[in-house]
């Protein structure tokens, strides 16, 4: 019990984690490249940044799951 609890909380802080760097990522890029793109009512660095964001939070717990929960069963 308990060490699926901490396998679940691992895979919150490592898509918090993701989250927070695709947010940084994306808010470059959006900065440097992209500030023509719009997303959300946005535009630029701000809308590439919340894109990132989402991404970076999907891939970090699609991942953590898969390498903590799938690979281990």
């Amino acid at each position: 019990m308990l060490k699926t609890v901490l396998r679940v909380f691992a895979i919150l802080v490592v898509g918090f984690v993701s989250g927070v760097i695709g947010l940084i990522i994306g808010a470059l890029i959006g900065g440097n490249y992209a500030e023509q793109f719009v997303f959300n009512g946005v535009r630029g660095y701000e809308a590439t940044g919340q894109v990132g964001l989402i991404l970076g939070a999907l891939i970090g717990l699609i991942a953590s799951w898969w390498v903590l929960f799938k690979r281990n069963s």
